[in-house]
């Protein structure tokens, strides 16, 4: 009976989505009931606050820390964590570049209040470079300067890494903090759904026929920049940097694929993933086995487009001018915060409260995000998916470690 119980028990999006739903008919047939339930929205938004320097600072070191020791780093694993690096980068441009193509944000009025907000901060290229390393590691945690957290636990993780075995004891504490931050996560995304059905009731009295275009303008924009990274990004660099046929690698990895969009979850498509790198792309397990977990952990394209689509829906809902220097920091954004999503329950909307805190920017677009995440979740575990196993096949070609007869094999079923 307890597993029959346990078996039909909701899961936290379904939770969120009824979460949802129930706020937009509080704000649409009890505007009075929403004063009542308001302070529930605050306190998530807080709690989700509360979160963001100790589980970002922790899941970084630990995130560096995993990769193990220096020798692999040097050979599969650093040429691994520069594809993840460039992927997401070029993967958080193209969501920035479909953002100001379609001019997501601009149409909406009713956060313009909130620019004033907006912390003022320098965006002159240099200065703005120069400010990402703190001065007062302490000082940055209290004024949650995630830019500077962010540059501070790199360098940490790095040393970790490099020093090995000598700071065993320390490696594994930052890995049980980050396990820590993550059961706490888990207890404010327990109460995500009370909170955000507060948070819609509220947003319903104040959005517009604007505010609801531009929103599904966004989840467009997040799918078309997702197809173009699937259709275009990933095979070119197939192609460019290891000869191997992309259309021979999209007929090999559809069970991961189909996985991935149907489950919305890397870790359920990990050993779906795993099993057709060895048998169907003829990959050396010494590759495989090191980085597609590693890659699950760390690989996060789909988040990336995201990150860069949700700064220039922001900055246009904010009234925020868009320059240059403003865009570097997106991608840098996108690079960073991608990869410490991974391992994050309801990563969305608490990487995007990350995000907004980086850039300086109010927390009352979250509903927004949180109830359009169901919705561009797929795409995203599938770039997710993919990335990995294209930079795992590049990397074995380009070391040796692959069988071509078997890559280029018919599939048996």
């Amino acid at each position: 009976m307890k597993q029959e119980a346990k078996k039909h028990k909701l899961g936290l999006g379904s939770q969120i989505l009824i979460g949802i739903l129930v706020g937009l008919a509080i704000g649409f047939f009890s505007p009075s009931f929403t004063q009542t339930i308001a302070p529930l929205g605050n306190i998530f938004l807080r709690m989700l606050k509360m979160l963001i320097v100790p589980l970002v600072f922790f899941s970084i070191i630990s995130g560096i820390c995993k990769m193990g020791d220096v020798k692999q780093l040097l050979t599969v694993g650093l040429r691994f964590v520069v594809y993840i690096l460039v992927t997401s980068g070029i993967a958080a441009t193209v969501g920035a570049i479909f953002g100001i193509i379609s001019g997501v944000g601009k149409g909406t009025t009713e956060f313009l209040g909130d620019a004033s907000k907006v912390k003022a901060v320098s965006y002159s290229f240099i200065d703005n470079v120069v400010s990402w390393f703190p001065e007062n590691i302490v000082q940055a945690m209290v004024k949650q300067d995630m830019l500077q957290i962010i540059v501070f636990a790199i360098f940490i993780g790095c040393a970790l890494l490099t020093l090995g075995k000598e700071v065993d004891i320390l490696i594994k504490g930052f890995d049980q903090c980050s396990k820590l931050m993550l059961k706490i996560t888990d207890f404010v995304m327990a109460f995500s759904p009370v909170g955000i059905a507060a948070l819609m009731a509220k947003l319903v009295n104040s959005i517009s026929g604007a505010t609801v275009k531009d929103v599904i303008t966004f989840i467009i924009m997040d799918y078309v920049a997702a197809i173009v990274v699937l259709v275009v990004m990933y095979p070119l660099l197939l192609k460019l940097l290891s000869g191997l046929s992309p259309l021979t690698f999209f007929k090999k990895i559809t069970e991961p694929m189909l996985v991935a969009i149907t489950t919305t979850s890397s870790a359920a498509t990990l050993p779906v993933s795993l099993k057709t790198a060895g048998t169907k792309l003829g990959i050396s397990e010494n590759v495989y086995g090191f980085t597609l977990p590693l890659g699950n952990t760390c690989g996060m394209n789909g988040f990336a487009i995201f990150i860069g689509l949700c700064c220039i829906f922001c900055s246009n809902v904010y009234g925020v001018e868009i320059t240059f220097s403003k865009l570097v920091l997106y991608v840098f954004l996108g690079i960073i915060l991608s990869v410490g999503a991974a391992g994050v329950k309801g990563a969305g909307i608490v990487m995007s409260t990350v995000l907004l805190e980086a850039i300086g920017m109010p927390l009352t677009v979250i509903p927004i995000f949180a109830a359009i995440w169901p919705a561009i979740d797929p795409p995203h575990t599938l770039l997710n998916n993919v990335s990995d196993i294209v930079g795992t096949s590049i990397i074995a070609k380009r070391l040796s470690l692959i069988d071509e007869n078997v890559y280029n094999s018919e599939i048996v079923d």
